[in-house]
């Protein structure tokens, strides 16, 4: 049998992006003593924390008039009224200490000529309050925290480690297993609590902005072990993304001053959202460019049908200083210098808003579990997030989840010994479900069915009918997943195993998305039915949960937490 022996740490920690090694920073910090296990599938700098380009928001600068309140409002008006408030109300009021705390640690954020760090418009934002590093912010973020980490030594790291299955002893979280992808041999690694930092789905998705890496796989392993999963119909689509690719080109190209055009010349956003423009929220601007296809009024490329997005009139050196890599990408992946050409853009899936069901310091229903960024709702981002608050998000949350495990640890010093028994029942079940004699259905058919249903059902606009053959065909897919047949039987980097285990976790997500979509008969945020297209909130200013059963999700509904914003239409 294929297994290694335990290892034991005081805290698993599952994903090495920014919410991840901010988690295992603070939990060393809160208590030196403690060893923290950093469990990642890939090395953490290839994190897909690493491709956000535009900035990360916090009130660091009052000198434009901004607050702390203006930030907590333009939050919860960008969630469609559907963010906890009492938890918008912590991260605003802790994002700046953790922007200063990135500064001491060396981020080379972006500076004006008088020194002080440069701010910048984001879509939803009612001022500049968007640090960045040029248009590498998450690249250089990670890079700084990841440079931090290697200073405590109670940071262990398992790179390339794929974690399968959440470990549940006597009620609590107790660690993890994971496939050792060097040697094809399942690892138990155990701990007193554990974090869950694994990034959002979009993979569950054809045409998408995320990493190959983002399967939902933390999402899922939580779902398994009874912790729901919250607001997952919530999908967000950037609308500016690269035909053909879904590469993203950073909101900061509209933030500097580019301009969207339709194929007649026209800056068409001005029916659509006209006290804002292209510094619109997302939302908003992905439906603009659809309506804007389908009234005939869009160029036709090889990739289908896009607006343009003009960034001529801010000049080379404007282009080179604030957008560099903007450049570099449409060059490279459609041929383009936006130096003299504009760039074709349409609408992309680039973000789950809902996530692991966790409340304001990242703990779950599960003793011992936690989760944060991407992967778990808190809620601060409701139907809708407003860009640039991803990456602070993983800094505040990161840190309060990492803080709050160091100290549940600490309280619960005594816990049941370890032992190989959960990864041999693990590995049990991964021969029994992927590695059988016999299989017929392909990875790469299936995947494809999974993608080609939630778009044509889960798109920018959703309808009924479409929604109920999505949710059919996901269904049938998933009993066609019992069939699923994996060719590689060796054991090192064993894509194809690994391809298995990520689609049936992406089955799992993509049933919830479907299903919450489903029964949410209104439109709020990134959830717009064409069926019913006014929003609820007698019935819906609520939160979707999805518990795990035998026939699918069981939904469930948790009012949303107002304190001092009262739900108001939303208008820009």
């Amino acid at each position: 049998m294929p297994l290694t022996d335990p290892v034991v740490h005081d805290i698993v920690l599952v994903g090495g992006g920014g919410a991840g090694i901010r988690a295992a920073i603070a939990a060393v910090e809160e208590d030196p003593k403690l060893t923290i296990a950093v469990v990642s599938k890939v090395y953490p700098m290839r994190s897909h924390t690493v491709s956000a380009e535009g900035g990360s928001a916090g009130v660091v600068r009052t000198d434009n008039g901004d607050s702390l309140d203006l930030h907590a409002y333009d939050t919860i008006k960008g969630s469609d009224f559907t963010a906890d408030q009492d938890v918008v109300e912590v991260f605003v009021r802790e994002a700046p200490g953790e922007l200063i705390q990135m500064e001491h640690w060396g981020c080379p954020w972006s500076r004006d000529p008088d020194g002080r760090v440069a701010t910048r418009m984001f879509g939803g934002m009612s001022m500049a309050r968007t640090l960045f590093a040029a248009d590498k912010t998450g690249f250089h973020m990670l890079h700084t925290l990841f440079q931090t980490s290697l200073k405590y030594d109670g940071i262990v790291r398992y790179d390339e480690h794929f974690v399968t299955s959440l470990i549940v002893q006597d009620g609590t979280a107790r660690g993890v297993t994971a496939l050792d992808l060097h040697t094809g041999r399942l690892r138990p690694i155990f701990g007193r609590a554990v974090i869950i930092c694994t990034g959002g789905a979009g993979r569950v998705f054809p045409f998408t902005t995320n990493a190959a890496i983002k399967t939902g796989d933390g999402m899922a392993i939580a779902y398994r072990a009874g912790v729901p999963l919250k607001d997952m119909e919530f999908v967000q689509y950037h609308p500016t993304g690269l035909p053909g690719s879904g590469i993203l080109i950073t909101e900061a190209s509209r933030s500097e001053g580019g301009y969207l055009y339709n194929k007649e010349g026209e800056r068409f956003l001005q029916r659509y959202v006209p006290t804002k423009m292209e510094m619109g929220p997302r939302d908003l601007l992905s439906r603009a460019i659809i309506e804007e296809m389908e009234a005939g009024r869009t160029f036709e490329g090889k990739y289908g049908h896009y607006v343009n997005l003009d960034l001529r009139h801010l000049g080379e050196k404007k282009i080179n200083e604030r957008l560099p890599f903007v450049r570099e990408l449409a060059i490279k992946y459609v041929g383009i210098d936006p130096v003299k050409e504009p760039i074709p853009i349409r609408p992309v899936v680039h973000y789950c808003m809902g996530g692991i069901d966790t409340n304001v310091d990242g703990a779950t229903r599960l003793a011992g579990l936690y989760a944060a960024g991407e992967t778990a709702c808190g809620s601060i981002n409701g139907a809708n997030r407003l860009g640039s608050n991803s990456l602070t998000e993983c800094l505040v949350f990161g840190a309060r989840a990492g803080k709050a495990a160091a100290r549940y640890v600490r309280e619960h010093a005594k816990s049941s010994p370890p032992s190989d028994a959960p990864a041999r029942d693990e590995w049990a079940r991964i021969e029994r479900t992927y590695l059988r004699d016999g299989g017929t259905e392909r990875i790469a058919t299936i995947r494809r069915e999974m993608q080609h249903a939630m778009e044509t059902g889960c798109g920018v606009y959703r309808n009924g009918e479409p929604l109920q053959a999505a949710a059919r065909k996901i269904r049938e897919l998933r009993g066609r997943f019992k069939n699923i047949r994996v060719d590689d039987r060796n054991s090192v980097f064993n894509t194809d195993l690994t391809a298995a285990i990520e689609l049936d976790f992406m089955l799992d997500i993509a049933q919830t998305i479907v299903d919450g979509a489903l029964q949410r008969t209104e439109s709020r945020g990134a959830h717009q039915r064409r069926d019913y297209k006014t929003r609820d909130d007698q019935r819906f200013l609520t939160h979707t949960l999805a518990f795990q059963t035998g026939d699918g999700p069981r939904l469930e509904y948790l009012p949303v937490t107002i304190t001092r914003w009262k739900p108001e239409e939303r208008k820009y």
